[in-house]
C-alpha cells in the first residue's frame, strides 16, 4: 500500500477531481470538462508547487475531508470557506503542511459555490482521453468521491509558492456576462431579443456543470418549427421550451436541438462557476470580434 494517497473522510455534496480537461473529443460527443473555475484551480495548483496541468479536488458548496497517508503540501482557493487541520484553524488561499495521518477539513462555502483543493503532487487517478477529469454527463473520468474512498497522489514537483494569502477574485454579488449574439438569435422575436440584454435574471437552484440555469423572463420565440440538432459550444446560452436562457459549462452536451440565441465569452465563465443562487445575473452584448 502505497503512502502517496488521500483517503476522503467526508465527501461532500459533490466533490469531483478536475484538472484542465480533455478538449478536442467534441466530434467524439465527449465534452471539454475540466475545472469550472479554472483560475482557482490554477491558482491552487501554483501555491502547492504543482505543475499547472495538475489534478485536484472541486467541492460543491459544503467542501470535504481528507487524511493523508504522508506528510503533502495543500492550498485550498476559489469559494472562500474555514479551513482546519485537525481542528485547528489554516489559511484560506496559502499554500499548508499537512502531517500524515492528519485531518484537513476544507468547510462550507462562505461566499460562492466551488472551493478547489490543490495537493503536491496531485491527484493523481488513471487518465482518460488524456485528463483526468470527471465529467458528470458521459460519466468518464473518475467518479465523485464518497466517504472512505483512497486516491492516489503522484510525486511533489518542487517546493511550493512562499506567500502569506494570494489575492483571488470574490464571488460575484452579481454576475455580468458578455455575449456575442447568435448564432440562433433570429430564432427570437426582436422584443425577447431585446429583454435578454436588458432584464435582470437570477441563478437557478437547479444549475449544475453542465449549466447554469436561470430564473426570468421567458424569451418568445418567433419560429415555431423544430430545430435541428447542432454542435454546441462551451459558454453557449440555450434557451429551452420554458423560455429560460442557460449559459453551457465545462460538461455541457456535445449537440443541441435547442437555438442558441448568444455566446458568453470565455473570460466570463469562472465568474459563473462561483455564482450561487439567486444571484442576479444580467447579459450585455458585445460585437463580434
Amino acid at each position: 500500500m502505497t503512502d502517496r494517497a488521500l483517503a476522503v473522510v467526508r465527501a461532500g455534496a459533490l466533490t469531483t477531481v478536475q484538472d484542465r480537461g480533455r478538449p478536442g473529443h467534441a466530434h467524439l460527443g465527449v465534452p471539454r470538462s475540466g475545472a469550472l473555475d479554472a483560475p482557482a484551480a490554477a491558482l491552487a495548483n501554483r501555491l502547492a508547487g504543482n505543475a499547472p496541468d495538475a489534478a485536484v479536488l472541486e467541492t460543491t458548496l459544503t467542501g470535504c475531508s481528507v487524511r493523508p497517508r504522508s506528510t503533502v503540501t495543500v492550498a485550498v482557493t476559489g469559494a472562500p470557506c474555514p479551513v482546519t487541520v485537525d481542528g485547528r484553524a489554516v489559511a484560506w488561499g496559502a499554500p499548508v503542511r499537512v502531517r500524515a495521518g492528519s485531518v484537513l477539513d476544507v468547510g462550507a462555502a462562505v461566499r460562492g459555490v466551488r472551493s478547489y483543493v490543490a495537493v503536491s503532487g496531485g491527484i493523481a487517478v488513471e487518465p482518460v482521453l488524456g485528463s483526468r477529469s470527471t465529467d458528470l454527463l458521459s460519466g468518464l473520468g473518475p467518479a465523485p468521491l464518497t466517504d472512505g474512498a483512497v486516491l492516489p497522489l503522484g510525486t511533489p514537483r518542487e517546493r511550493h509558492a512562499r506567500v502569506d494569502v494570494a489575492p483571488q477574485p470574490a464571488p460575484p454579488a452579481e454576475l455580468v456576462l458578455r455575449v456575442t449574439p447568435g448564432p440562433r438569435d433570429d430564432w427570437f422575436t426582436p422584443g425577447a431579443v431585446r429583454l435578454f440584454t436588458s432584464r435582470t435574471y437570477h441563478v437557478s437552484p437547479a444549475s449544475n456543470r453542465i449549466g447554469l440555469r436561470t430564473t426570468g423572463p421567458a424569451l418568445q420565440r418567433a419560429r415555431r418549427d423544430e430545430l435541428p440538432s447542432e454542435g454546441m459550444v462551451l459558454g453557449a446560452v440555450q434557451v429551452p421550451p420554458d423560455g429560460t436562457p442557460v449559459v453551457f459549462l465545462a460538461d455541457h452536451p456535445t449537440t443541441g436541438g435547442y437555438p442558441v440565441i448568444a455566446v458568453v465569452r470565455p473570460a466570463d465563465l469562472p465568474a459563473a462557476a462561483q455564482a450561487s443562487p439567486g444571484t442576479p445575473v444580467r447579459f450585455v452584448a458585445v460585437r463580434r470580434r
